[in-house]
C-alpha cells in the first residue's frame, strides 16, 4: 500500500486530503498555517489531525527507507528471493523488517557462529532433516577435531546452529510475538534488600497482570520502581505453549534427530527468543505508555495554556516562602513591573503587621485589585495572611491561588536574566506568578512545558518525543489565539508559525529601533524575515490601531482583496472594523449564495466563512469565552474540611486514574475516576479538562497524609 493510502486508512480521511497535506508540508508550510489558511486544499483538517499525520508520515517514510536498506543488504549477499521481497513489502512495522533481516545481519561471535566456523553446519542440517535412519551420535564422530574434542561437543555445536536457525525464523517470531500480546503476563516482585520505607511500590511487591490489559500508568510505575531498584519486573508467557509453536514447526517425528531438534528448540526459546521478546515487549509497553502519557500531558497543557486571561487588573504577585520572606511584584494591566518588595509575614519572622503595612501601601499606590499567590511552600500561611489583609482594606481586592510550577525554572533561566537583569531570581518568580494570572499563555510559553506540572511521569518520558509533542501544543495554542506584534516578547513570537528564535529577536530589535509596527507589511523589513516566513506568520500577528484595520484580524493578507470586496457587498467598509459595527454578515456565506459569492471573490467557501467570522470579531481572543478563575476573598484550611461538605473547585490536573481539584486549601483533592460521573468512562479526560470549574463533595480527609478524597457524584 502507498504511504498516502495507509495514512488515509489510519486517520479515516480521504486520500486526496492526505496528498494535499503532505505536499503542503513538503513545501515548507507550517501546521498552523495549513490548518487555518489552506482548508480548501486539505478539506478542513485541523491542527491535531495534521500533527498526527505528520508524525505517522515520518514513521512510514523511515520504515520505507529501512526496507530499502535491508533489501540492499540482502541483495549484496546474493540471498534475495521472491519470498523475502514479498515479506519486506508486506512488513508494517520496523520490528517485522528487523525479523526478516535477522538471519542476514552480521552478528557478534555467537555459539552458533563458532560452531559453523568449526565446520559443524553440515551435521546441523542433517539433524534438521530428521531422517529416522540417520544416527546423530555416529555421524558426530566424523566431526571430531582439535577444536571439537568429542562427539557430544559436535552435537552441542549442531544444536547451537539449529537453535539460532529457529531463533532467526521471522515467522516463528511473528507467532510468538502474537502469543505474548495475547496471553503474556507482566509480573513484579520486591527486589532483595530493596528500600521502600514509605511503601510507595507496595502494591507491586507481588504483582501480575495480562500484558494486553495493563494500563500505561502502571507500566510507568513499574519502570520507575525497577529504576529505583525496589522492584524486579518480568514479562513472560506460558513456556509450554511457546514451545508447542516451535515444535509444531520444526519437530517432524519421533526420531533421534527429532529429539536433538526438540532440545535445540527449547534452547532457542529460553536463551535467544524469550529474552529478546521480553525486551521487545517491555520496550513496546513503555513506548505505548509514554505515548498515552504524552497524549494526556498534551491535552492538559493545551487546556492550561488556553485558560482565560484576567484582563484589565493591576495585579500583585506573591511568591510565598518562610525564612527568606515572601517576594512581591506589582504589575500593571499589560504586565509591566511597577514595584517590588520583600515581606516577612510567615514563620520564623512572623512580621505580620509590618507586611500588612507594606502591602497596603503598594495596593493604594498602584490601584491593585487582584493578588496572585503561588501555591508552593508557605502558600497556606500566605493565603491566610492575604485573606486577613483583604478584610482590612477599604477597596475591593480579590486573590487567586495559581500553580507556580515552573516559576523557579523560569526565574533562574537565561531568558529571565535577559528580561529582568535588575532583579534577583526570587523577584523574577513573583513577576511570573502575577503575569501567569493575567495572561497564562504569554507567560507559560517561557517555561519548558515539562516543568509546568500537568502531566504524569513526565520526567520518565523520552525527552525528544515529549518536547516535540508539547512544543506542537504550545505552537497550536499561540497561533489559535494570535499575538500582538507590538507587545509580544521574543519567546512568544518564537511560537508563531514561520518565526524562529533568530527572527523573533530581530522583530523585537526592529520594534525597539523603529517604534511600534504600523502594519503587517513592515515585517518584510525585518532582517531574515523573507516572503515565505511572512506568508506563514502574518495571519497570526495582530497590529492594533495600525494603518489597516484588517491587520488586527485573523484575515490573512493574501485574502485582503476578498475581505474588502465581501465587506462592500455586505454594505460595510474596512473602517467599520474599528468601531465594531459589523454584524450578521455570516448569513451571506450560507447555501448556494455563499458558494457563488466565494467564487466571485476568488476564494474558497471555507475561507469566506472564516473571513466573515474574523471580521465580526477583530482582535478576538477565543479564551475570553471560557470560565474565568474563581476570585476569592477568604481562606479555607484543610482542618476546616468535613465529610459531605459541598465545594466549588478548579481542575488542576487530569491523569489516567482521576483528576486533582483545587478547592482552596493548600493540597489539591483527588476525584478518582470512579467518582467523576455515574456512567462508565475509560479516561477522566472524557469528562474533565484542566481549568474546569466543578462542584465536588468531600468524601474523606487525611490530615496526617494531607490527602483529600472528593466526589463529583452529588
Amino acid at each position: 500500500m502507498e504511504i498516502n493510502q495507509i495514512l488515509a486508512n489510519e486517520l479515516n480521511i480521504k486520500e486526496s486530503q492526505v496528498a494535499a497535506a503532505v505536499a503542503l508540508m513538503d513545501d515548507g508550510n507550517t501546521i498552523p498555517f495549513i490548518a487555518r489558511y489552506r482548508k480548501e486544499a486539505t478539506g478542513g483538517l485541523d491542527d491535531q489531525v495534521l500533527r498526527s499525520l505528520s508524525e505517522r508520515l515520518a514513521y512510514l517514510r523511515n520504515l520505507a527507507k529501512r526496507k530499502e536498506e535491508v533489501a540492499a543488504a540482502i541483495e549484496g549477499q546474493e540471498k534475495m528471493t521472491e519470498e523475502i521481497a514479498a515479506a519486506l513489502a508486506a512488513a508494517g512495522t520496523l520490528a517485522e523488517v528487523e525479523d526478516i533481516y535477522r538471519p542476514y545481519k552480521q552478528k557478534k561471535q555467537t555459539r552458533a557462529g563458532k560452531a559453523r566456523a568449526r565446520g559443524l553446519e553440515p551435521l546441523a542440517l542433517a539433524i534438521l532433516e530428521q531422517d529416522p535412519a540417520f544416527d546423530p551420535p555416529a555421524a558426530a564422530e566424523e566431526y571430531i577435531t582439535e577444536e571439537v574434542p568429542a562427539a557430544e561437543d559436535a552435537l552441542q555445536g549442531a544444536r547451537d546452529i539449529i537453535a539460532e536457525t529457529i531463533s532467526d525464523d521471522a515467522e516463528m517470531r511473528r507467532l510468538l510475538r502474537s502469543l505474548y500480546l495475547a496471553v503474556g503476563v507482566v509480573s513484579a516482585e520486591k527486589a532483595a534488600d530493596a528500600k521502600d520505607e514509605k511503601g510507595v511500590y507496595a502494591m507491586y511487591y507481588e504483582f501480575e497482570e495480562l500484558l494486553k490489559k495493563i494500563p500505561g500508568h502502571r507500566v510507568l510505575a513499574l519502570n520507575r520502581g525497577e529504576a529505583e531498584e525496589v522492584l524486579k519486573v518480568r514479562v513472560g508467557v506460558d513456556e509450554g505453549r511457546a514451545l508447542g509453536i516451535l515444535e509444531r514447526a520444526y519437530v517432524k517425528n519421533d526420531s533421534v534427530s527429532a529429539g536433538h531438534v526438540k532440545v535445540a528448540a527449547e534452547d532457542a526459546f529460553d536463551r535467544l527468543i524469550a529474552p529478546s521478546l521480553e525486551r521487545e515487549m517491555r520496550s513496546t509497553l513503555t513506548e505505548q505508555a509514554a505515548e498515552k502519557a504524552i497524549g494526556v500531558f498534551s491535552v492538559n497543557l493545551r487546556q492550561l495554556l488556553m485558560q482565560p486571561p484576567v484582563k484589565g487588573m493591576v495585579t500583585l504577585g506573591l511568591d510565598p516562602a518562610y525564612r527568606t520572606g515572601c517576594k512581591i511584584a506589582v504589575v500593571d494591566e499589560t504586565g509591566k513591573v511597577l514595584d517590588t518588595a520583600v515581606v516577612y509575614p510567615t514563620p520564623p519572622q512572623n512580621k505580620i503587621e509590618e507586611a500588612k503595612k507594606k502591602l497596603k501601601q503598594l495596593i493604594k499606590k498602584h490601584g491593585v485589585t487582584l493578588i496572585s499567590i503561588g501555591n508552593g511552600t508557605a502558600s497556606r500561611e500566605s493565603e491566610s495572611f492575604v485573606a486577613e489583609l483583604i478584610r482590612e482594606l477599604d477597596t475591593p481586592v480579590h486573590y487567586v491561588i495559581v500553580s507556580e510550577a515552573g516559576a523557579s525554572v523560569y526565574s533562574a533561566s537565561k531568558l529571565a536574566a535577559e528580561e529582568f537583569p535588575q532583579f534577583d531570581v526570587s523577584l523574577r518568580s513573583a513577576v511570573s506568578i502575577a503575569r501567569r494570572l493575567q495572561d497564562p499563555l504569554a507567560e507559560l510559553v517561557k517555561i519548558d512545558p515539562r516543568s509546568i506540572g500537568v502531566g504524569q511521569y513526565q520526567h520518565d518520558m523520552p525527552k525528544a518525543r515529549l518536547g516535540e509533542a508539547l512544543g506542537g501544543v504550545v505552537e497550536d495554542c499561540v497561533n489559535s489565539v494570535g499575538v500582538d506584534l507590538n507587545t509580544a516578547s521574543a519567546p512568544l513570537l518564537t511560537q508563531v508559525a514561520g518565526i524562529n528564535a533568530s527572527i523573533a529577536k530581530n522583530i523585537v530589535a526592529y520594534r525597539e529601533a523603529e517604534g511600534a509596527f504600523r502594519s503587517r507589511k513592515q515585517l518584510l523589513k525585518v532582517p531574515k524575515l523573507g516572503p515565505k516566513a511572512f506568508e506563514q506568520c502574518a495571519g497570526f500577528l495582530r497590529v492594533s490601531g495600525g494603518d489597516n484595520p484588517l491587520d488586527n484580524t485573523a484575515v490573512h493578507p493574501e485574502s485582503y482583496p476578498a475581505a474588502e470586496g465581501f465587506l462592500k457587498l455586505c454594505g460595510y467598509t474596512v473602517a467599520d472594523l474599528q468601531n465594531g459595527a459589523i454584524r450578521n454578515i455570516g448569513k451571506f456565506t450560507e447555501g448556494q449564495n455563499g458558494k457563488k459569492l466565494a467564487g466571485e471573490l476568488g476564494v474558497g467557501l471555507p475561507t469566506l466563512i472564516d473571513i466573515a467570522a474574523f471580521l465580526q470579531k477583530p482582535g478576538r481572543d477565543p479564551r475570553d469565552e471560557l470560565p474565568k478563575p474563581i476570585l476569592k476573598t477568604d481562606v479555607l484550611e484543610l482542618k476546616d474540611l468535613k465529610e459531605g461538605m459541598l465545594l466549588q473547585g478548579t481542575v488542576r490536573n487530569v491523569i489516567d486514574f482521576g483528576a486533582f481539584v483545587d478547592i482552596g486549601v493548600h493540597d489539591d483533592g483527588l476525584v478518582h475516576i470512579s467518582q467523576i460521573c455515574d456512567r462508565y468512562i475509560k479516561h477522566p479526560g472524557e469528562v474533565l479538562k484542566v481549568g474546569d470549574i466543578v462542584k465536588v463533595k468531600v468524601l474523606s480527609v487525611d490530615l496526617q497524609k494531607h490527602r483529600i478524597s472528593l466526589t463529583m457524584k452529588i
